[in-house]
């Protein structure tokens, strides 16, 4: 119901209702806005092979094109129209080449002022065979259209046809003079195909923004999902590391009584209270970590891997073709699980990288035992000239999964090209030092 109450508006009346508000917004409300023309990017397939100042020239392109038609369109008015010559001519020639100049800084204004400019050049114009766009009149009108059509939008392109083609019938109809010579339908025709073809541009750089940007998020989608599933892995794999220590624990805790014959009592009540602290854990470890266990997944039966298992890796990375050596230095000594889990990947990663993005390489694996922690460094040399394999396209997730165990692990990460054209994964993995390793 409408707000007084009375009979429901019809849809020719609210398409219309519509259509006036369209109007109103696209060529009355702020239309003498100031809007200058921003420079134009200088990385397209043709500036950016310029150098120097010629690039710098190149990004007031649009500026010099818009400036080309304004003296155009000043020719026409002042040698073109049929005025007279001298004052007059150059007066008729400024008012056909000012709209033109001013799409540089409100689009819409100039819009109007070139409606403006028209029936006044007809005026000042002597021949009715140009009625009622004289040459000048006809450059500047067709040009404002052009350049204020590619700084708005379609629907604006379409008003100003629209309000075109009205001043053309009402110049024809009511004050042509009983002359029946006119050039409306020329400029009807010209101005719906550079209209046109300036909607479509628009059309399709519209969607090519909404395709890049659509492709932007899934990019980051997909990155972002790869290192939750990264992290889900980790911490399954912590689980079922830390959850069998945890267990052993509080088997142990409970036997230990047992094995002393006749244990105080004080020794019972702290296997007692180890125990239970450990159950305590292990039950608080599982309700958080399990949580990201999906429903099909499956504690692996065998031990997880460590840097004990580094031979049998580098064996099977043989088989498939990389030739890799490895380098141990400092004393070697069992490190927490965490600690061993992660650097096994870490090296697993970066071999399969290696196969995967630099076939027929052959890459080496340095593990360093130094105080305070563990340094591993896998590098590969570059891809042997005529080599018949070619590298596989991949993402980049290899290296955020790296990237989000060494983090988890609070080291530190280096990655990048070497001087030879390989490549190198450089890290330290901190470890605190224990008993042992203090005594060492």
């Amino acid at each position: 119901m409408p707000p007084g109450g009375g009979a429901p508006r019809s849809p020719e009346y609210r398409l219309s209702l519509g259509a006036l508000q369209g109007l109103r917004q696209d060529l009355l409300q702020d239309a003498f806005a100031y809007r200058p023309l921003p420079k134009t990017a200088t990385d397209g397939p043709l500036t950016r092979r310029l150098r120097g100042r010629l690039r710098e020239y190149a990004a007031y392109a649009p500026h010099a094109v818009v400036t080309a038609a304004a003296l155009l369109a000043l020719w026409g008015g002042s040698v073109a129209s049929g005025t007279s010559d001298g004052p007059l001519a150059w007066l008729s020639g400024l008012v056909c080449a000012v709209p033109v100049l001013i799409t540089l800084v409100r689009p819409v204004g100039a819009f109007w002022m070139s409606m403006a400019a028209t029936p006044v050049m007809a005026a000042l114009g002597s021949s009715w065979s140009d009625w009622p766009w004289l040459p000048g009149a006809f450059i500047c009108h067709l040009s404002v259209l052009v350049f204020v059509a590619i700084r708005t939008r379609p629907r604006t392109a379409a008003w100003m046809w629209a309000v075109t083609a009205l001043y053309g019938f009402l110049a024809e109809t009511g004050f042509s003079g009983g002359h029946y010579s006119t050039n409306s339908a020329p400029m009807l025709v010209l101005s719906a195909l550079a209209l046109l073809a300036v909607s479509v541009w628009h059309i399709r750089r519209q969607a090519r923004q909404e395709v890049t940007a659509q492709q932007t998020v899934t990019a980051h989608e997909r990155s972002r999902r790869t290192l939750l599933e990264e992290r889900t892995t980790i911490a399954r794999e912590l689980h079922d590391v830390v959850a069998h220590h945890m267990s052993v624990v509080a088997i142990q805790a409970e036997a230990a009584p047992y094995r002393v014959e006749n244990p105080p009592e004080e020794l019972e009540r702290a296997f007692a209270t180890i125990r239970e602290n450990a159950v305590a854990a292990l039950t608080e470890l599982r309700r958080v970590l399990g949580v990201v266990r999906a429903e099909d997944y499956e504690a692996p039966d065998a031990p997880q891997p460590t840097l004990a298992d580094l031979d049998t890796l580098l064996a099977n990375v043989r088989e498939a073709g990389l030739t890799v050596g490895k380098a141990v230095t400092g004393a070697v000594r069992e490190l927490p699980p965490g600690v061993e889990l992660s650097a096994y990947r870490i090296v697993q990663e970066a071999l399969s990288n290696t196969l995967r993005h630099a076939p027929g390489a052959t890459a080496r694996v340095e593990v360093s035992y130094v105080l305070g922690g563990l340094g591993l460094r896998v590098v590969n040399g570059p891809i042997p000239q005529g080599s018949l394999v070619k590298p596989s396209p991949g993402a980049g997730h290899g290296i955020t999964g790296m990237r989000e165990r060494v983090t988890m692990l609070n080291g530190e990460m280096t990655t990048g090209p070497t001087d030879e054209g390989g490549y190198e994964v450089a890290v330290f993995l901190p470890v605190t030092a224990g008993p042992s390793e203090g005594d060492a």
